[in-house]
């Protein structure tokens, strides 16, 4: 290798892996569906033992050893290592800063996802822990969709795919993935009406775009309101690419979801944003969908739901 090419190398490295306060810059989040769900099941399966092999450390050494890759061969093999009680950050030796690289990587795209929830029932709570986000398209609405992060756009400037596009029919109920913060509301002339939502932990922002003409949200949703995972926030269409609002640009009804990593809230609006692919994550939340039934009082949900992992969220009773 040459000199410039290794001086070149090391400064991509270095934007990459933060040193000391620096905060992540970029995240190339590339777990597959297999991994994810393997080291989801492992988190659950040991959450009541001595022993809890949370799913992040699990994939954070797995990707300390594989370079980020996280096959299910690697992911296995770090369960074996950490499931007798070592530290993780014993077992990369002195690939510490790669391991937190990752650690810390992998917990703002995943912390919001596995964890303790309760489920409203009879007047009581019913607490469980296991896959508490929740798939955007609501239960009993079918829906497709393929691997098109970073594919070319080319209205108003030529532009890469920051998100997964979910296609379905026109009205199908989407739902907030995870609890949040409405932060941002209405029309948007690349993503038509659309909503975004910055998870308690202010981690991650959701971006669901191209919501349906003249009813996109659902009812009295406004900026600022706080949600729980599985509410209603609007309808699938295909508005947007257009600078006049309510119209119809976009040739395919589909919801486009994105998912915004945010380590300092100078990268929340700038020309460095870090979107992640959120494909394999999408396939891991279909196994979690939340039921949205139409009533004559409108649209609810048949059950309560509360984050038991969220401290200050306001209490409601079943």
């Amino acid at each position: 290798m040459s000199r410039r090419c290794f001086l070149c190398f090391l400064l991509v490295i270095s934007l990459a892996i933060p040193v000391r306060a620096e905060p992540i810059r970029w995240v190339d989040f590339d777990v597959p569906y297999t991994s994810l769900e393997y080291a989801m099941e492992r988190d659950i399966e040991t959450f009541d033992r001595e022993i809890h092999v949370s799913w992040i450390d699990l994939l954070a050494l797995a990707a300390c050893r594989s370079g980020g890759k996280c096959d299910r061969k690697t992911v296995e093999k770090a369960f074996r290592d950490l499931k007798d009680g070592t530290p993780a950050r014993e077992l990369v030796g002195t690939h510490t800063k790669y391991y937190d690289y990752y650690h810390e990587a992998y917990t703002a795209a995943l912390g919001g996802l596995l964890g303790s929830y309760a489920i409203g029932s009879d007047g009581q709570w019913k607490p469980a822990y296991g896959l508490k986000a929740f798939s955007p398209i609501a239960e009993g609405y079918g829906y497709r969709h393929c691997e098109d992060f970073g594919n070319q756009r080319s209205f108003g400037f030529a532009r890469k795919h920051l998100g997964n596009d979910l296609m379905g029919s026109l009205g199908t109920p989407i739902v907030a993935v995870e609890g949040g913060v409405v932060e941002a509301m209405g029309w948007n002339r690349y993503g038509g009406w659309r909503v975004g939502i910055r998870s308690f932990d202010s981690k991650r922002y959701y971006y669901y775009a191209h919501l349906q003409k003249d009813r996109p949200f659902a009812p009295d949703l406004k900026p600022g309101d706080m949600i729980q995972a599985g509410d209603l926030i609007g309808f699938m269409g295909r508005s947007g690419y257009s600078d006049k609002e309510n119209v119809d640009n976009i040739e395919t009804v589909h919801l486009h979801f994105g998912m915004e990593l945010i380590f300092h809230e100078s990268q929340k609006e700038c020309d460095a944003e870090i979107w992640i692919d959120v494909y394999d994550i999408v396939r891991l939340l279909s196994k979690h969908r939340s039921t949205i039934q139409k009533t004559p009082d409108g649209w609810k949900r048949p059950y309560p739901y509360r984050d038991l992992d969220i401290q200050d969220y306001p209490q409601t009773h079943a």
